[in-house]
């Protein structure tokens, strides 16, 4: 059965942060994540995850300064005890929303990075994910770990599904996961059911959009029903998050999601 989340960072928008909930609510998602939850108290996304009947499926650990552009801590040298300590930051706000996952990015290459300086990265950040993992585990909660395209993000150190795989086997902890985001796998490798064959049993969170415009799934290159399809077929049991932007205001563009419970009015 696929289950739908709503990114509540790029849908409903039109509305306050808060009031986001209840609008992905009445449009028929029962699931929800975001990029960041560190805005608001634990206790204040609680009451608005009750109120609307909704469950939190994933949040990302701290990113650094995200305004100054940063993307994430986890392979960045000499940043190791920040890291940490948002680590422990995200699960105590993964056990307070009753949260079973956090996505932990990679960060950023500096601009011209070469070859020990990538070196360093991938050290930094599998030593980092280890430790993460096993914090996690000691809560019941699992890590991801994302590919993010660099036309998006350039310089984001993680960007292939090689190189995710690769990651989670030297890290070698049971639950650091993929997050498995079909926008960002399109744009940088393409072939996406057979990747999806191929790492599904590494796989711990679904993302979708359309590409290239990263507008509804129903827009752009990608047939989106087929996709679903193998998921189910292969047997996912997991959250698939929107996480697109609305081509016009959200409630509009659902219809795609008319099938799976969603409402476009």
């Amino acid at each position: 059965m696929i289950r739908l989340a709503a990114n509540l960072s790029m849908l409903f928008t039109e509305h306050d942060f808060l009031d986001r909930f209840t609008a992905a609510s009445e449009a028929g998602f029962r699931g929800v994540e975001y990029l960041f939850p560190y805005d608001h108290s634990p206790d204040t996304l609680r009451d608005a995850l009750q109120a609307s009947h909704l469950q939190q499926v994933l949040f990302n650990l701290p990113p650094g300064d995200w305004e100054a552009g940063e993307r994430g801590l986890a392979s960045l040298p000499g940043r190791e005890a920040e890291f940490r300590d948002s680590v422990v930051e995200a699960l105590r706000y993964a056990e307070a929303l009753d949260c079973p996952r956090v996505h932990a990015m990679a960060g950023l290459l500096p601009e011209g990075a070469d070859e020990p300086t990538r070196q360093a990265h991938h050290a930094t950040f599998i030593e980092n994910l280890r430790f993460a993992a096993r914090e996690a585990a000691r809560v019941g909660r699992e890590v991801l770990i994302e590919p993010i395209n660099t036309c998006d993000m350039p310089g984001f150190f993680l960007s292939r599904q090689a190189q995710a795989m690769a990651v989670l086997e030297a890290v070698g902890e049971s639950n650091l996961r993929l997050q498995f985001d079909l926008y960002h796998c399109q744009i940088m490798d393409g072939d996406l059911i057979r990747h999806l064959e191929h790492q599904f049993g590494d796989i711990g969170h679904v993302q979708i959009a359309g590409v290239p415009e990263r507008h509804e799934p129903d827009r752009g290159e990608v047939h989106y029903p087929a996709l679903f399809e193998r998921l189910e077929a292969l047997g996912y049991a997991g959250w698939i998050g929107c996480e697109y932007r609305p081509a016009a205001d959200t409630r509009s563009g659902l219809a795609w999601g008319e099938a799976f419970g969603l409402m476009s009015h």
